[in-house]
């Protein structure tokens, strides 16, 4: 596969038929806070239609403060490009800070939520 770059994790180990095997997976995890007029102008929602759109498994949360959390798990460039359309967000959002930051691969995901 030219052009993709795989990555191991030891630290999660599948039982095969003859022993431990690695996971070898083309998965990204990226936690979001996204700041600016991001609630009450359904980012969320349109946050979880684009997330479903690429396939991205995870959850959005409005948080006290006035931010969106997000949570998206996924494959490499589907999370990448979920991460951009979070840079903007839907056409009423006025974003004007979003903190990224990359994770391992956590717990399964299944589907993307919103909180």
């Amino acid at each position: 596969m030219e052009g993709r770059t795989f990555k191991l994790f030891p630290e999660h180990p599948v039982e095969g038929p003859t022993g431990p095997a690695l996971i070898c997976a083309l998965m990204d995890r990226y936690h979001l806070w996204v700041a600016g007029r991001v609630q009450g102008v359904w980012f969320r929602g349109a946050c979880a239609e684009q997330a479903r759109l690429l396939g991205v498994s995870g959850w959005a949360s409005n948080l006290p403060d006035g931010r969106v959390e997000v949570l998206a798990q996924g494959e490499d460039e589907a999370v990448s490009k979920l991460v951009e359309w979070c840079r903007h967000g839907p056409p009423t959002a006025r974003v004007t800070r979003v903190e990224v930051h990359r994770e391992l691969p956590g717990e399964a995901l299944d589907g993307f939520t919103v909180r």
